[in-house]
């Protein structure tokens, strides 16, 4: 080989080299590292989620992916989740629709007072939901998983036995769940679930209207000592990753991903129930919790006041362009398949 020849050859080296094009058999290089972002506390459903999520990855690939978590809002807050994870800030990040319910208008369909029974049956119809109509709003990234709280109670620091008791109230609550307690005359105060304790604390709110499995993760049976059972709504959360970093992935990588994309849902909402069950016992044996249960006559009050919120949904869909009574339909056809009332 000539001189220029050989010149030219090692020049071409050196810029692969400096381009990292060049192949290199480093079995540590191989290792793929990704970063995984959530908003609450390590011990809440959304982040015991991620590490089962991360564990199964990890296991089944072999060790091929490294998945580091940032529970607590370390590396991304929950309204910056979404765009933060289509920048690139996080490869993947969980995050509650509810906190934008005009984003995500289609899957907050679920957020509506559709008498969902669990988390278990809410996740897998969200599911369904987003894979029957593929909303706009998730185009920018891979969607994971998608899954649900249990449906929506009072915790409050005084009891709440009628509508009477309720109106006037000021309880934490976002989303779909916001609606229902303006419905009912509450004073609804939306902030994030990791706000919330302080808010209790200094009397910002006297409760709050979620699941109740925060009694227990969050410490909340401390200063809520009632809660009432209303079982009404949900609040759906979604798991999403960059989509550079989706493209980025091997084949074999990406299969084992979308092959969790299911079983996450359903493992996740199998959890949450089991979970809010334990920490409404645990709620009522370590804090004395008292369970207040609607009569029937006063539950039919309450639920004749929601009607308007799901024809007000419908309305509002209609003006986007959507299908509003099919998707109606639809999620209540899936619930009873999925095992809804």
């Amino acid at each position: 080989m000539s001189r220029p020849k050989v010149l030219y050859v090692l020049a071409a080296c050196t810029l692969l080299l400096s381009t990292g094009f060049f192949p290199v058999q480093d079995a540590a290089a191989d290792t793929i590292q990704l970063r995984y972002a959530n908003f609450p506390p390590a011990p809440t459903f959304p982040c015991v989620q991620m590490e089962r999520w991360k564990a199964e990855v990890e296991k089944r690939t072999n060790g091929q992916v490294r998945i580091q978590t940032f529970p607590g809002g370390t590396l991304l807050d929950a309204k910056d989740m979404m765009d933060g994870v289509i920048a690139g800030q996080a490869d993947i990040g969980c995050f509650s629709m509810a906190y934008q319910p005009g984003r995500f208008f289609l899957t907050n369909a679920l957020s509506l007072p559709l008498d969902i029974p669990s988390a278990k049956v809410g996740s897998l119809v969200l599911w369904d939901i987003y894979q029957a109509y593929q909303p706009e709003s998730f185009a920018k990234v891979k969607v994971l998983t998608m899954f649900t709280t249990a449906p929506a109670n009072i915790m409050s620091k005084t009891p709440v036995r009628t509508l009477a008791g309720l109106r006037g109230l000021d309880l934490r609550a976002s989303g779909g769940a916001a609606q229902i307690l303006k419905a009912w005359g509450a004073n609804q105060v939306g902030m994030p679930m990791s706000d919330t304790p302080e808010a209790l604390q200094k009397g910002v709110v006297q409760g709050l209207f979620s699941s109740l499995e925060v009694m227990k993760d969050l410490k909340f049976a401390e200063i809520c000592r009632y809660v009432t059972m209303t079982d009404t709504v949900i609040y759906p959360f979604a798991v999403v990753m960059n989509l550079d970093a989706w493209n980025g992935l091997p084949e074999s990588v990406r299969n084992v991903m979308d092959d969790l994309r299911v079983e996450q849902a359903q493992w996740t909402g199998e959890y949450m129930d089991q979970h809010v069950e334990a920490a409404l016992k645990w709620s009522k044996a370590e804090h004395g919790v008292e369970v207040i249960r609607l009569s029937s006559e006063e539950k039919v009050r309450w639920d004749a006041l929601l009607t308007p919120i799901i024809d007000k949904w419908i309305e509002e869909a209609k003006a986007k362009g959507l299908p509003a009574e099919a998707i109606i339909k639809d999620i209540r056809t899936r619930l009873a398949v999925r095992g809804g009332r």
